[in-house]
């Protein structure tokens, strides 16, 4: 007897805006508040959750998708679920740090960086083939425990640019071409069934 599989709707959303965020600085495994306008964002993706309701509710450790989350979770009645695996790349020595400020530094590198950031990341950063595949396991964990549900995910802008790249066949080196950016507080949704993700829709904002 043949079994019907049962995809999971993934929504994917970055946290709402952090101070440094305001400031173009690089958070990766630093831990940084959310701004008012964060804070904004995270009460419109809640209104949004409670209009588009959702199974579960998952988050990186970081303080920041946490608190973007926490809105939805309490319109929705749902506990938040953490993931390791979900959390921001580590950026190494642009942790706290502009890229204004280190192409002024390191021009060289900076160049390389823009040319290829997977071939080239950042000095003493994760590295960002390591960084896509922990965070795919991690989706991939969550939609086998959630088959045929809607699930929001919050987490940070480079690595589910990543985890998307690899989703969906991109080479990852051109991950800042093809994905320049997801805004805070938007929302993606990824259709996964069978090991394999269509993209529904990519960065729509939830509106404040």
């Amino acid at each position: 007897m043949s079994t019907t599989s049962r995809s999971t709707t993934l929504l994917l959303a970055r946290h709402g805006q952090t101070v440094w965020n305001a400031e173009k600085r690089y958070a990766g495994v630093s831990d940084v508040g959310l701004t008012e306008e964060g804070r904004a964002q995270a009460e419109a993706l809640g209104r949004w959750a409670a209009a588009h309701p959702v199974d579960a509710i998952w988050t990186s450790t970081m303080s920041r998708a946490v608190a973007t989350a926490e809105p939805a979770c309490q319109a929705l009645g749902l506990a938040p679920r953490r993931e390791p695996g979900l959390r921001e790349c580590d950026f190494g020595v642009l942790e706290g740090r502009t890229f204004a400020e280190f192409e002024l530094e390191n021009p060289v590198r900076a160049k390389a960086y823009r040319a290829d950031p997977v071939s080239y990341p950042f000095p003493e950063a994760e590295d960002p083939r390591a960084a896509a595949a922990r965070g795919t396991r991690a989706l991939r964990r969550i939609a086998e425990i959630h088959p045929g549900e809607r699930v929001l995910v919050v987490a940070h802008n480079s690595l589910l640019r990543l985890v998307l790249c690899t989703a969906l066949s991109i080479p990852l080196g051109e991950y800042r071409r093809v994905l320049p950016g997801l805004r805070n507080g938007a929302v993606t949704e990824l259709r996964v069934e069978d090991g394999s993700a269509a993209l529904l829709s990519l960065n729509v904002p939830c509106g404040i």
